[in-house]
């Protein structure tokens, strides 16, 4: 998987990507419940898009949002829908960004095979965080489906979806995971980061 063919991907399929979207209220509150979104905090979106959860962020009272993606027509896109202040909108590579603040949540909802090297994203997230901030990797659709879905176009700019296991092992080198589900509903793996993560492996 090449970033640039990631890029031209996203890009291509930003103008209709909202008509496309289908929006399952209980789920997104089971996902938004797990990551822990409430008044006060940062939130790091990952891989926004054209920022499907920017909105709820904000109506939980969130203090803060930094979404990032790396195609630059989902941000653009984005741009059009949010004008809130308290939104930061980056089309960059999340893992090239070091951030002056951290941060006291961090999601990546509906994009983790996006990622070709799933440990050195989560081993750079993890040092943007707080300690105690928590990182919740999520989908609104079961594993098999997700799997299923990037056999199709998305073949060549996705890889297989780790089992929850799998990757709640990953996630244990720097966080105390305490979320790990996986049904026919949702997909969801959460943890704290521990405050002596810091010092395990991160540059």
């Amino acid at each position: 998987m090449h970033k640039g063919d990631v890029i031209r991907y996203f890009d291509q399929l930003a103008p209709t990507w909202d008509a496309n979207q289908v929006r399952n209220e209980q789920r997104l509150k089971r996902i938004l419940d797990y990551a822990d979104i409430r008044a006060g905090v940062s939130v790091l979106d990952v891989a926004c898009g054209t920022g499907v959860l920017l909105g709820d962020y904000l109506d939980r009272g969130a203090a803060a949002v930094t979404a990032v993606d790396l195609s630059p027509a989902m941000i653009a896109r984005a741009k059009e829908k949010f004008t809130d202040p308290r939104i930061q909108l980056l089309a960059a590579d999340i893992e090239e960004l070091e951030f002056s603040c951290a941060f006291d949540r961090c999601v990546i909802y509906n994009a983790f095979p996006h990622f070709p090297e799933p440990e050195r994203l989560l081993r750079h997230l993890a040092s943007q965080l707080v300690p105690g901030g928590r990182l919740t990797v999520a989908h609104g659709m079961s594993r098999a489906d997700i799997n299923r879905h990037h056999t199709g176009s998305a073949c060549r700019v996705s890889i297989g979806l780790l089992s929850e296991t799998a990757l709640a092992e990953l996630m244990r080198v720097w966080m105390d995971v305490d979320v790990v589900e996986s049904s026919d509903e949702i997909y969801v793996v959460s943890g704290r980061k521990r405050a002596e993560s810091c010092a395990e492996g991160e540059t």
